[in-house]
C-alpha cells in the first residue's frame, strides 16, 4: 500500500480519535475548575500538612472523577470496571466535599454579617469540612454495601374482595448492575425476595448499566426469583442508555414476563386482577414503538377486575394512570435521592419522591431503589426491598 492510501484510510480513525479528544477536554476543564473552587476556599485555612493532604486528594480527584466517567471509551473490561470504580467514589467524595465547602462560606458570611467572626472561624471550618465529608463518604459507602432492607407497605383498595385481600407483590427495582453491583449482590438480594414468599414480583426497571454480553452473568441470578404468579418486569431509562432490545430478550430468557402497554390476568376464586406495565416514560426517544401508554396496556382487560396495578418505571406516569382507571401504580426511578443534598432535588423531577402518595383514586408507590446509580453512596435514603400488600379499604 502506498503512503496515500495509508493516509485515506487511517483517516476515519484519525478523526474519530480528535473528536473524542476534543469532548473529553471540556470535562477535564470542569473538573479542575470546581475542585479548583474547594483548594482556593480551603487550602490557606489548613495547616501545611493538612493542606499538602487535601491538595494531593483534589488533584487525584480531578483527574479520577472524568477518567472514571469516560473509562469504557478506552479501556476495556475488567480494567475499565476497576478505573470507573475508583472515579465513581472520588465522585461520591467530592459531592459532600463540595456541598460542605459551599456550606462554609455561608456559615463565614452568616458569621460575618452578625458580627461573629474571628481568626479561628476560617480555619476551624476548613479543618471540619474534609473531615465531615470522608466521614459522609464512608457511611455512604457502607449502606451501599449492606443488603437491601425489606419494607413492608399496606395498600388499601376499596371494594377489593376477600380473594385478593392479602394479595402480595415483592418489588425491587434500579438495581443499577455495573461496575460496582455486581452477581453476588443481585444473588443476595434473589435470596431475599423468596424468603416473602410473594404472590408476584415486580422488577420496575433500570437493572443495569451496560450491554448484555458484559452484563449478562450478573443479572442471571434474576431467574431464580419465585413467586406464586411469576415475576414481572417493565423496562426503565438505564435500559434504553443500554440498549433495550437485546435486554428486553435477556429478561424473557431468564423466565421474566416483560410488559410493554400490555397485561395479564391473576385470577383468585372468583376475582381477577389486572396486572399491566409500560415501558419508561422517555422510552419514545428511543424506539417509537414503546410510546409508553397506560390505557393501552389496559386494552382487553376484563371491566369488572377487582384491582388493577400498573407497573411504571417513573413516578410522572401516575397522570395517566389514574386517567386510565388504575387502582396502584408501582415506580422507582427517584432513588429517594440517593444522599444529600439531591434528596431535596428529586422532587423538581418527579411528582413523588418515595413512599406511598394519593393521586386522585390512584395509590402511587415509589421505591428508593433496591440498588443505587452512580457513586456507591446512599445518605438518608435506604435501599429497600418492598413487600406491598392489598387490603381491603
Amino acid at each position: 500500500m502506498n503512503r496515500a492510501a495509508r493516509l485515506e484510510s487511517n483517516a476515519p480513525a484519525s478523526i474519530c480519535a480528535r473528536q473524542q479528544s476534543a469532548s473529553v477536554v471540556p470535562l477535564f476543564l470542569l473538573s479542575l475548575l470546581v475542585h479548583g473552587f474547594i483548594g482556593l476556599r480551603l487550602l490557606p485555612a489548613l495547616p501545611l500538612a493538612g493542606g499538602l493532604a487535601l491538595g494531593a486528594w483534589l488533584l487525584a480527584s480531578a483527574l479520577l472523577v472524568p477518567m472514571g466517567l469516560l473509562a469504557r471509551r478506552f479501556i476495556r473490561p475488567p480494567r475499565s470496571d476497576q478505573l470507573a470504580t475508583a472515579g465513581l467514589f472520588a465522585l461520591g467524595a467530592f459531592s459532600s466535599l463540595f456541598v460542605l465547602t459551599a456550606d462554609r462560606d455561608v456559615l463565614l458570611l452568616v458569621a460575618f454579617l452578625a458580627g461573629l467572626h474571628g481568626p479561628s472561624l476560617p480555619e476551624a471550618s476548613a479543618r471540619w469540612v474534609p473531615l465531615l465529608a470522608l466521614g459522609l463518604t464512608a457511611i455512604g459507602l457502607l449502606n451501599t454495601r449492606r443488603t437491601a432492607r425489606v419494607k413492608n407497605v399496606d395498600v388499601p383498595i376499596a371494594g377489593l374482595p376477600a380473594a385478593l385481600h392479602g394479595f402480595t407483590i415483592a418489588q425491587i427495582t434500579d438495581l443499577h448492575v455495573g461496575p460496582t453491583i455486581r452477581g453476588e449482590y443481585i444473588q443476595r438480594i434473589v435470596d431475599r425476595v423468596n424468603q416473602l414468599d410473594a404472590d408476584a414480583v415486580a422488577i420496575t426497571g433500570d437493572i443495569v448499566d451496560g450491554p448484555v454480553p458484559e452484563l449478562g452473568p450478573h443479572v442471571a441470578p434474576l431467574a431464580g426469583l419465585r413467586a406464586r404468579h411469576g415475576s414481572f418486569f417493565v423496562t426503565g431509562n438505564h435500559e434504553y442508555y443500554s440498549g433495550a432490545g437485546p435486554w428486553v430478550a435477556e429478561v424473557k430468557r431468564l423466565g421474566i414476563r416483560v410488559l410493554l402497554n400490555e397485561h395479564v390476568v391473576i385470577q383468585r376464586e372468583e376475582a381477577a386482577l389486572v396486572l399491566a406495565g409500560v415501558p419508561d416514560y422517555s422510552a419514545h426517544r428511543f424506539d417509537p414503538t414503546h410510546q409508553s401508554d397506560p390505557a393501552a396496556a389496559l386494552v382487553g382487560a376484563p371491566a369488572d377486575a377487582a384491582a388493577r396495578i400498573l407497573l411504571a418505571h417513573q413516578p410522572r406516569s401516575a397522570t395517566a394512570a389514574e386517567a386510565a382507571g388504575f387502582d396502584l401504580q408501582i415506580s422507582g426511578h427517584t432513588h429517594g435521592g440517593q444522599f444529600f443534598p439531591w434528596i431535596f432535588f428529586v422532587r423538581f423531577q418527579q411528582p413523588f419522591t418515595a413512599g406511598l402518595h394519593r393521586l386522585g383514586r390512584l395509590w402511587v408507590y415509589v421505591s428508593r431503589g433496591t440498588g443505587y446509580w452512580g457513586p456507591p453512596k446512599r445518605i438518608a435514603a435506604p435501599s429497600e426491598i418492598t413487600r406491598l400488600r392489598l387490603v381491603a379499604a
